[in-house]
């Protein structure tokens, strides 16, 4: 039996598809208010609860054999990126889970102080490498299927709104990709007790996408570049309202000010552990556009 937390996001849906594929037993926490029909629909256990709740979490641990924890955070890194993942791996070292897979996030070990969902990731992975448990770490560069509401809208305008220096390098993994890689951790030697960083097999700079989207639908690309400074001004502001929200969008802005890619030598390895080769950006777009 698995247990997945993060069913019903990009990630855990995929992860949740192709186990019951491969017609493996998974268990989804989710909340009440989830979106959950698809996934009782192939078959996967729904585990109704709540992550900021130890109890749920010990309810929802018993029987399981491996755990793959991909929920995230809007604003509440603390409770949910760090509390919910360390009673999950106290979970699994309780019930001798045999293997445990978190989706942390490329960038994760560089010390970025503003970014509370970094802060917590990196916690989370030195806890789990103590713990005594089997695990993978997998650290993620940016998601393809996050673009997908970005190429919809640029198949409609023609315009790209790029936040900051367009010369950053990216290398945006496919989220099928990564489910795969998530699943044959589980199993995989070469990945047992690995921290892994995951990204696409170009590396991109971030002009490159509106250019990508181009080509797909063969229109000349706008691309509106507006300045890192203006987040600053917007997070100050809320920070007067909503200090929550201002430590959202810390994270939001170390994303959008650094680069996030990996090394060709990093790839490589990866494609040696799973034993497939990955896609690219393009290739993705195009599978979900039909185009």
């Amino acid at each position: 039996m698995f247990l997945i937390t993060g069913v019903t996001g990009g990630i855990g849906r995929r992860v949740v598809r192709l186990l019951r594929q491969r017609e493996q037993s998974v268990r989804g926490f989710v909340r009440l208010t989830s979106r959950y029909s698809e996934l009782e629909h192939r078959g996967a256990e729904i585990f109704i609860g709540d992550l900021l709740e130890e109890r749920d979490i010990q309810k929802a641990s018993r029987g399981v054999k491996y755990v793959i924890s991909a929920h995230g955070s809007d604003s509440d890194a603390l409770s949910l990126d760090y509390r919910a993942n360390i009673e999950l791996i106290d979970q699994a070292k309780a019930n001798g889970v045999e293997h445990f897979v978190f989706i942390s996030v490329l960038g994760a070990d560089r010390g970025y102080e503003d970014a509370p969902v970094f802060k917590a990731k990196r916690a989370v992975e030195r806890y789990l490498s103590a713990s005594g448990l089997n695990y993978t770490i997998l650290r993620p560069s940016g998601l393809a299927s996050n673009l997908l509401p970005l190429v919809e809208q640029f198949r409609q305008t023609g315009l790209y709104l790029l936040i900051g220096d367009r010369k950053n390098r990216t290398s945006i993994v496919s989220t099928d990709d990564l489910a795969k890689i998530v699943v044959d951790s589980v199993t995989v030697e070469g990945a047992r007790n690995q921290i892994l960083p995951v990204g696409g097999p170009e590396i991109l700079l971030r002009e490159d996408i509106p250019r990508i989207f181009g080509r797909i639908f063969n229109k000349q690309p706008v691309i509106i570049n507006s300045p890192l400074f203006a987040i600053d001004g917007l997070q100050s502001a809320l920070g007067l309202i909503n200090p929550q929200i201002q430590k959202a969008l810390g994270t939001y802005r170390t994303l959008l000010a650094n680069e996030f890619f990996c090394t060709k030598d990093e790839i490589a390895n990866l494609e040696a552990i799973y034993n497939f080769q990955l896609e690219t950006l393009e290739s993705f777009l195009r599978r979900y556009l039909a185009v």
